[in-house]
């Protein structure tokens, strides 16, 4: 009688686990990206979160840091993962509760909230910042009451402002009148007596908004001048009555942050997040580009859309938008707006 055996699989086995390997490792790296995100988003919002104390919140923060690479890496129980997400869930919720407020003993150059009276072609802008600075920390205060008409509002401008080199930056635009001066609005965080800007914990609550409508001598120059910040200036290209749509959308959210409070988020409520949000919403602007996340790089963004109003090369536009040079000559005249244009206008000669 003839024996015989089954026929060896290992061949069959060993290739199905090389087809399968990839995908394992692919899963364990999602998992592990997945449980430092919740991590780490825990324990910064446990340090940044409402608790009154610094070195409490520190304390809190670490313990969460230590139990929570205990939990999800080295014993990694039932019972120490339940604890966990308990925790975790707990530190949403009190994440979750923390609300915008009025009432917070903000810096001055941001203490006042502009408000908008729209009356057909007519607006009327109140608050409007024109503060007269002396040094980044010695200026005389001044809100003053603007009139312009839709009618007459003929282009827009981009600024971006960097206080360091690099990928973050601040945008803000002005819209240029033919019979008036630029109505500047920068959105921006808006802070309280002590605080220092982060974008880190701009993710965090940590910030309120607000859209800061002022001359150009006050927003633009103090950058210049006294913050010694590079500041480019671009001409965007557009239809009057899509900048005039645009100014629109400003005024509305201006009176909604009058009435209603709202968080600056680096991401998601932020200057150029915003720009670009609002860009879209009057059809001019199509595609997001990750460069408006990158702010620092925006004016590269926009150049890709086809948005600057130029015919000039970008690394030529760009050498000529600096503005810093022309505006500390301009200083307090009142021709600053048109001095600082002076680069603009040759560029279409």
């Amino acid at each position: 009688m003839r024996m015989t055996f089954p026929r060896s699989r290992s061949g069959t086995s060993s290739s199905t686990s090389w087809l399968v390997k990839p995908f394992a490792w692919l899963a364990a790296a999602l998992g592990f990206l997945l449980r430092f995100l919740v991590l780490a988003w825990a324990t910064l919002a446990l340090y940044w979160s409402n608790v009154p104390w610094r070195g409490l919140r520190l304390v809190l923060a670490l313990a969460f840091l230590a139990f929570g690479i205990y939990a999800l890496w080295v014993r990694r129980s039932l019972r120490s993962q339940l604890v966990f997400a308990g925790l975790f869930l707990a530190v949403l919720a009190s994440y979750l509760a923390i609300q915008p407020s009025f009432d917070r003993p903000w810096q001055t150059n941001v203490a006042v909230l502009p408000e908008a009276f729209v009356d057909g072609d007519r607006v009327l802008l109140k608050n409007v910042r024109n503060f007269d600075y002396r040094t980044t920390d010695d200026f005389t205060v001044r809100y003053e009451s603007r009139e312009v008409l839709l009618s007459h509002l003929t282009s827009l401008d981009f600024f971006v402002s960097y206080w360091i080199p690099g990928p973050i930056a601040h945008t803000f635009v002005s819209f240029n009148f033919d019979n008036a001066p630029p109505v500047c609005i920068s959105i921006e965080a808006r802070r309280h007596i002590g605080q220092g800007f982060d974008p880190l914990s701009s993710l965090f609550k940590q910030f309120g908004l607000i859209y800061v409508v002022g001359e150009e001598r006050d927003v633009v120059r103090v950058r210049t001048n006294y913050r010694h910040e590079d500041v480019y200036l671009y001409r965007i290209k557009a239809a009057p009555e899509n900048i005039r749509g645009l100014f629109r959308v400003y005024l509305e959210r201006i009176n909604e942050l009058a009435t209603r409070p709202e968080f600056y988020h680096l991401l998601s409520n932020s200057c150029t997040i915003n720009i670009v949000r609002y860009a879209r919403q009057v059809g001019k602007l199509e595609q997001f580009d990750i460069r408006f996340w990158l702010n620092g790089y925006s004016d590269r963004g926009l150049y890709r859309a086809g948005l600057l109003d130029s015919p000039l090369p970008f690394a030529e536009q760009r050498q000529r938008a600096w503005i810093n040079q022309l505006a500390q000559a301009a200083d307090d005249g009142p021709d600053f707006p048109q001095r600082i244009r002076a680069s603009l206008s040759s560029e279409h000669r």
